[in-house]
């Protein structure tokens, strides 16, 4: 890198440093005031968490306010906080007394063990989902365009579902892991699974959507020409689409960590996720505090590494303004894509239009988690309600707010993606926040409800469309046609229209269809905890959460609404390749 280079990289670095302490600050803050949020008296709240004593008397009361400072305020307690940071001490639990740090410390070494794992996982699994188009690509054999069914299929699989699953038939029933517990690297083999399978397939099937490009670049022409072995063809085909899937490793890295609060109680392990979580529900702020503390340090670190990684890819041409522009060739599309396509719109058309005419809310103790039958076709859930019912309405409702919540999320993402040095500090530090935690932060100001946990989904689900944006954009603006349109007078909106955004959107778009089963689970975790959609209204994700303790006994009860949630994916992803490709 040249003095110039240098020179001009420096106040970029501090623009980024900026960022990151500014929004690393303000999501502090806003954790300290979590316990004064939320309407309810902290002093309750902690003393349950305590002793369970369900009628506190005022006394009791008054004490703890008096023990924990309570009357001073959130900005007192975060600057105590703070001081104590620099000498190790981040004060004691609230609920037990204990230190804090070495609560902190144990969690997050399980669960970094735990995204090792995992993150293997995710690796195996994307590589199998592209495995074909390497295979193809680097022998120039890559004509007919993917339906990308089974990468979808793989993510819209709930993690915590599958986490069940793997516990009861390969812990319980076969014994070949434990199925629950942390003794041991046996231990993480299930855990891993169900967290690295999905995330896998959504990292897998966009790099399978970016491959054809670098498969169709004059210089993979040229090396398959002069005789090239595919291995080493396949080999620069990943090194040029990589740098624009590695932003995306943030989230997955950070989620693993902090986001697998579901599969960490399902398996009873003792990492950050689960330790976060308990923190927020009995309000013990010194915990919570420095849990997330410690995630926004690992969101940072992990975002510094993913940077530098992607510089060291990309090489010199990005900083020469010399980079090729990576544009999909219009594949053909098999004519078995149209239908598949066309088999799960009919499918869910047969289940909304079915469903809406039973009656959803009928209890029926009697026919308590009944099998599939003539009368209720697909059985029946704890209360006698008929399952086929439920999703039938529950099917506009949840596919309406999942979609309302994508479309936020990526006119947001594109939006402060667009203006990657001042959104780079924010992108990383929000990736780190979990979604149940900015659904507290939420309901304490607006209170429990369908758009209050929507809203609070959309202030995390934007970093990984800003983090593409930005990575996408970084690498198109150093492209030769940008510099030849600049040079022949362009001005930035005619750069925006007609070469920016046209190469950006179409791979966001595509990301956002693949998490889009993601959204739907994770608004129903909201739901599940008192802060989304309320029972008993209908709701996909809120259909799996109830029915998941019963999954052995009636599998019947989950299976359902995992099929529909699978079946909307497919949709999903299909049409958009239909939209995108030329007729065989």
């Amino acid at each position: 890198m040249t003095v110039a280079h240098l020179k001009a990289a420096r106040p970029c670095i501090g623009r980024l440093a900026a960022g990151r302490a500014l929004a690393g600050a303000a999501l502090l803050a806003a954790v300290a005031t979590l316990p004064w949020l939320s309407g309810s008296d902290p002093a309750r709240t902690v003393l349950r968490a305590r002793s369970a004593d369900l009628d506190p008397t005022p006394a009791q009361l008054d004490a703890v306010r008096e023990q924990l400072g309570l009357d001073e305020g959130p900005l007192a307690h975060l600057v105590h906080w703070l001081g104590g940071l620099p000498r190790g001490d981040a004060g004691v639990s609230w609920v037990s007394g204990a230190p804090v740090m070495p609560q902190v410390g144990a969690a997050l070494s399980v669960s970094l063990t735990l995204m090792l794992g995992a993150f293997a996982v995710t690796a195996l699994v994307a590589g199998l989902v592209c495995v074909r188009t390497v295979l193809l690509g680097s022998r120039r054999r890559l004509r007919r365009d993917r339906a990308g069914a089974a990468a979808a299929v793989l993510a819209s699989l709930p993690k915590f579902l599958l986490a069940s699953v793997l516990a009861t038939v390969c812990g319980v029933w076969w014994g070949w892991f434990p199925p629950s517990g942390w003794e041991g690297p046996q231990s993480m083999v299930l855990p891993s699974l169900a967290l690295g399978i999905p995330s896998g397939a959504v990292l897998g099937g966009m790099l399978d959507q970016a491959l054809p490009a670098a498969f169709h670049e004059p210089w993979a022409r040229t090396a398959y020409a002069v005789g090239l072995p595919p291995g080493r063809i396949a080999r620069n085909a990943l090194r040029r689409t990589l740098p624009g899937l590695l932003p995306q490793l943030l989230p997955t890295v950070v989620s693993l960590v902090g986001g697998a609060v579901a599969v960490e109680q399902i398996f009873n392990i003792p990492g950050l996720g689960r330790l976060s979580l308990e923190a927020a529900v009995a309000q013990d702020l010194p915990v919570l505090q420095t849990a997330t503390f410690a995630l926004i340090l690992l969101g940072v670190s992990a975002g510094v590494v993913i940077r530098a990684l992607r510089l060291a890819l990309l090489g010199r041409p990005l900083r020469d303004g010399a980079l090729p522009a990576l544009h999909r060739p219009a594949l053909t599309v098999p004519r078995s894509l149209r239908r598949i396509t066309f088999g799960c719109a009919l499918a869910l058309i047969a289940l909304v239009t079915v469903g809406l005419l039973r009656d959803p809310l009928q209890v029926d103790t009697a026919a308590r988690l009944l099998p599939p039958s003539v009368d209720h076709p697909l059985g029946t859930d704890a209360l006698g309600r008929d399952l086929l019912a439920r999703l039938g309405h529950g099917a506009l409702r949840t596919a309406g707010v999942a979609l309302a919540v994508t479309a936020v999320s990526v006119v947001t993402g594109l939006l402060l993606g667009m203006a990657p040095r001042a959104s780079a500090g924010p992108t990383e530090v929000m990736a780190t926040l979990p979604a149940v935690l900015a659904g507290l932060l939420v309901a304490g100001v607006t209170g429990p409800s369908v758009w209050g946990a929507a809203s609070a989904v959309c202030g995390v689900a934007w970093s990984p469309y800003a983090a593409q944006t930005a990575a996408l954009l970084e690498q198109e603006r150093a492209s030769g046609h940008i510099a030849a349109s600049v040079a022949l007078g362009a001005d930035r909106l005619h750069l925006l229209r007609r070469h920016l955004l046209p190469a950006i959107v179409p791979a966001v778009v595509r990301n956002a269809l693949l998490r889009l089963p993601t959204t739907v689970l994770v608004l129903a975790s909201l739901g599940f905890l008192g802060l989304g959609e309320q029972p008993p209204t209908p709701e996909w994700g809120r259909l799996l959460s109830e029915n998941q303790p019963y999954a052995e006994l009636a599998p019947w009860t989950v299976l359902g609404p995992a099929a529909a949630l699978v079946v909307l994916s497919v949709l999903a992803v299909t049409g958009s390749v239909l939209g995108r490709g030329k007729d065989e």
